[in-house]
């Protein structure tokens, strides 16, 4: 009991732990984010890294992350991919980090959980500094969505198929997309809505030149399919962007998943993309003793499981419980928000139950625009959500991800270049 009332005494007398005032201070122990770089995102199968595979977009996006950030290489220690329909993808990351410049000394992985993977090497890399374990990584998504898919080879094995929700996770992200559509009544009017101002976000962002600080040439070869020649090319832009796009021209489009439901097109749903994200993480002290610009902190992610059926939902249970661990309310405290569009449903869902105030949300258009390289997307909202912090001096950055399966991810970065 004394122990209790003395503890109970002293948590009065420390300063709280959480809140606003408690996540922008700043340590010398803090994880900080010192690049964030993306590739162009280009149209699968017929774009411009439709001939170009996954070990030489991942090669490439390492190489610059050395080149633009000037780090020695032989002070990182750890390199983590993030992918989803790769199954060679840790062999890829360990021989394309060594090809790109990275020593013997550093190691490397790859993490798959699914459209949050990402955002997962992130939280592994950060959660590997917290611990001590390193003081310097790189966090990369990638996808080639051209080289396949990442259906399954075959059914679970028939006890796992007995329980309902395991036997869910066979349901195609299309069928789950509708499920969401009718088990909420998600109209097929307010996704077409929803996904037109993706667009017309997106288009106005590029136009405007918003993108090119995140966005890192790329240089390869595309094969004409006439002749099969190839060509070399260097990206600089996103493919995904379609000017002009409005509601009524959304609204013309015809069911993409007929045989479960009539809400869901290739015009609300995210764009099958090419293409990668890279995040350079270290300790604040570190980053100040090498002198390395500072673009943000990271504070920490969390992930939360749905019923598989309606994982578009995930981003919906995985933001709050995010908030609540920091103490902070989404409203309030909350600057720019990114959240997957994986499918139109999913986001008006998330919108309406959270009340995000849509000028906040995917100022910049988001995966229904822009595409969803699977393993890439967590990594590239933020690049993107930082860069549109610096852009509007806005400070506090929410990103989150639903995941196939059944599952939502979050995470809370700071901004710190005002």
């Amino acid at each position: 009991m004394a122990t209790e009332r003395l503890n109970s005494i002293l948590s009065h007398l420390t300063p709280g732990k959480s809140g606003l005032s408690a996540i922008t201070q700043k340590n010398p122990d803090d994880v900080v984010i010192t690049l964030a770089i993306r590739t162009p995102l280009t149209k699968a199968g017929k774009g411009g890294l439709k001939d170009t595979p996954l070990d030489f977009i991942v090669y490439t996006l390492l190489k610059q992350v050395l080149e633009k950030s000037r780090i020695d290489p032989q002070m990182v220690e750890d390199v983590c991919l993030g992918n989803v329909s790769n199954g060679k993808a840790a062999y890829i990351a360990r021989a394309a980090s060594l090809a790109a410049g990275y020593p013997t000394t550093a190691a490397a992985s790859s993490v798959n959980r699914f459209c949050s993977s990402g955002l997962k090497a992130v939280q592994d890399i950060a959660n590997q500094i917290i611990s001590g374990n390193i003081d310097i990584g790189v966090a990369i998504g990638a996808e080639s969505m051209s080289e396949g898919g990442d259906r399954l080879d075959k059914p679970f094995h028939e006890e796992i198929l007995k329980d309902p929700n395991a036997n869910d996770c066979n349901q195609p992200m299309g069928q789950t997309s509708e499920n969401v559509g009718k088990d909420f009544d998600i109209s097929r009017e307010a996704q077409d809505r929803f996904a037109a101002e993706s667009y017309q976000r997106a288009e106005r962002a590029q136009k405007a030149g918003w993108f090119d600080d995140e966005i890192v040439p790329f240089t390869t070869k595309i094969k004409d399919p006439k002749t099969g020649e190839l060509k070399e090319v260097t990206l600089t832009k996103d493919e995904g962007p379609r000017y002009g796009t409005t509601f009524e021209s959304l609204s013309k489009i015809r069911p993409a998943f007929p045989a479960y439901g009539d809400r869901s097109t290739g015009g609300n749903s995210s764009q099958v993309t090419d293409g990668a994200a890279a995040v350079l993480l270290m300790k604040r002290s570190r980053a100040l003793e090498l002198r390395q610009p500072i673009l943000a902190k990271f504070c920490g992610v969390t992930v939360a499981g749905v019923a598989p059926r309606i994982m578009g939902i995930g981003p919906s249970l995985a933001i709050p419980k995010l908030l609540g661990k920091f103490n902070l309310d989404l409203h309030k405290d909350i600057d720019l928000i990114e959240i997957n569009e994986a499918f139109a449903s999913m986001a008006v869902y998330c919108t309406n139950v959270l009340k995000i105030d849509p000028s906040k949300l995917n100022v910049r258009g988001g995966a229904i625009a822009l595409g969803h390289p699977l393993g890439a997307t967590g990594a590239r909202q933020i690049c993107t959500g930082l860069s549109e912090c610096r852009r509007q001096k806005k400070k506090i950055l929410l990103t989150s991800m639903c995941i196939g399966t059944g599952q939502g991810m979050a995470g809370l970065f700071v901004n710190e270049q005002m």
